[in-house]
């Protein structure tokens, strides 16, 4: 009887058309993205992690080529 009840359950939530993202779904995804674009951006141009860039590049350069 558990087995037949969850069965229906299990059709039902498959039987009803999810057509994707709602107009509000994407504007929240919109402005997580580009929120998460904008910290990126800060982030990347700082000049803490310019140098921490420069520094591990330089390093891997000198240990490939000596």
């Amino acid at each position: 009887m558990l087995s037949v009840l969850y069965l229906r359950r299990t059709a039902r939530r498959l039987s009803k058309d999810d057509a994707g993202l709602t107009t509000a779904e994407y504007a929240v995804g919109t402005v997580a993205v580009a929120g998460l674009g904008g910290l990126l951006l800060k982030l990347l141009t700082s000049d803490a992690v310019r140098d921490l860039l420069w520094a591990l590049i330089s390093n891997a350069l000198n240990a490939f080529f000596g």
